[in-house]
């Protein structure tokens, strides 16, 4: 029988196949299913090495072993020719040796030899193996509990390296707003530099998966531009703010001016006779007031009107007020964000104007807003935005834009309830 189990001194001893051998030796005195033995090795096999061909034919080899023989004091050997292994695998010869070998030198089975370098076995009734000389699937189960721990630590590299990528996702898009707002606005700062250091740093982004310490130097790197360009957006705004002070100032003082000039004569009718009757007007603000409309309120003043009449309606409806202090508990990374753009949020309104320039951060289209705006009014959406914001920061939602549509079609089917959602999120903090 042909076979590729040849005597030690006929194979070239290596490293590699020392510690199979002792791996097998090891894998002996263990007891692990053959399933939760493959399972491991299969979520770790390209981590360690093995490639397609090779998985292809531990499985094979895997299919040749019973129960029984993966149990303590018992080692899974297979004997099965080269010829049935080359027909199941499709594998040539020399690709058959080549895969073998590198499972071998991987340590994930060993070579049990015979005298005669022949591969062979026999089993008593009860199916046990006696004696067999071929692949020994021993190491697999020596290495069950290592491989998943490997799993368990690649598993939490894989979460950790998702997060610091949607964290520089989040600084790069506030870092590139705020430039194109000063470059666009002409704020007075070093936009042409702060661009140019932006740009370098993009072009460090990783285009395939790397470890997490890189990733961690790049977002130290653009949380520190971050608050470059956020420093200079703040003095710019400031400047300018103070500026236009003096300016209303200057206005101001001019009016006043001209209003004490003894030149300038204001005449106005005086009313001689005071038993007269003067039909009196309605006043037009308090009647409109009177009917809940305020005479050519702001965008802003209507917003934060209709929010106010939701937080009023939602308790009516459901017995609690979702109120501004709520929202900000229950979802603390929108709440740093939030104070960081806009310092202390007062009222609804603060917290729409907030919601609407954190927006394109997290990559919701101004289409996906103002439709949900359109569809669920102004309060409703302001506090599904924050709901998606925080839940994207925080690794549940991976497309917030889609989460975003999905709430609009849920209250379209009268199924969105909000404030459950912001509790629960309270109820789990407080866990």
């Amino acid at each position: 029988m042909s076979n590729i189990n040849q005597p030690s001194g006929w194979r070239k001893a290596t490293a590699g196949l020392a510690i199979s051998e002792q791996l097998a030796q090891a894998g002996e005195q263990v007891a692990f299913p053959k399933a939760r033995a493959f399972v491991a090795v299969k979520r770790v096999g390209a981590h360690i090495g093995l490639k397609a061909g090779d998985m292809m034919l531990l499985d094979t080899l895997g299919a040749f072993t019973q129960a029984q023989d993966w149990e303590e004091g018992r080692r899974p050997i297979v004997w099965a020719s080269n010829a049935y292994l080359m027909e199941q695998t499709g594998f040539s010869l020399s690709a058959l040796k080549r895969h073998a070998r590198r499972l071998a030198e991987i340590g994930v089975i060993s070579f049990k030899d015979s005298p005669n370098g022949k591969r062979w076995g026999r089993r008593d009734v009860d199916g046990v193996i006696i004696e067999a000389y071929g692949f020994d699937l021993s190491p697999l189960s020596a290495r069950v509990e290592e491989f998943e721990q490997l799993r368990a630590e690649l598993q939490a590299e894989r979460e950790l390296c998702q997060r610091l990528k949607r964290q520089i996702t989040v600084a790069r898009r506030m870092i590139r707003a705020r430039i194109e707002a000063g470059l666009s606005g002409a704020l007075s700062g070093p936009w042409t530099q702060l661009a140019g250091l932006f740009e370098d740093l993009l072009a460090r982004l990783p285009r395939r998966n790397e470890a997490s310490e890189r990733l961690v130097r790049l977002l130290a790197w653009f949380k520190e531009l971050q608050g470059r360009v956020e420093a200079a957006y703040l003095n710019a705004t400031q400047a300018d703010e103070a500026v236009e002070n003096t300016a209303e100032n200057i206005e101001q003082g001019t009016k006043k001016t001209q209003e004490l000039n003894p030149r300038e004569v204001i005449s106005e009718p005086h009313i001689l006779i005071t038993t007269q009757l003067h039909p009196v007007t309605c006043n037009r603000s308090e009647t409109e007031q009177a009917a809940g409309v305020v005479p050519n309120a702001s965008p802003e003043e209507q917003v934060d009107r209709e929010l106010e009449d939701w937080v009023a309606e939602t308790r009516k409806k459901r017995g609690a007020a979702l109120d501004l202090p709520t929202i900000m508990q229950a979802c603390p990374e929108f709440a740093s964000w939030a104070r960081s753009m806009g310092g202390y949020l007062k009222d609804w309104s603060d917290l729409h104007r907030v919601a609407g320039q954190l927006r394109p951060m997290i990559g919701v289209s101004e289409h996906a807003w103002n439709l949900a705006q359109d569809r669920l009014g102004p309060q409703i959406a302001t506090a599904a935005l924050v709901l998606t914001f925080d839940k994207h920061c925080a690794g549940e939602v991976a497309s917030p834009g889609g989460y975003l549509r999905g709430m609009v079609e849920k209250a379209g089917a009268g199924e969105l309830h909000l404030e459950r959602s912001f509790y629960g999120r309270l109820s789990g903090q407080a866990a």
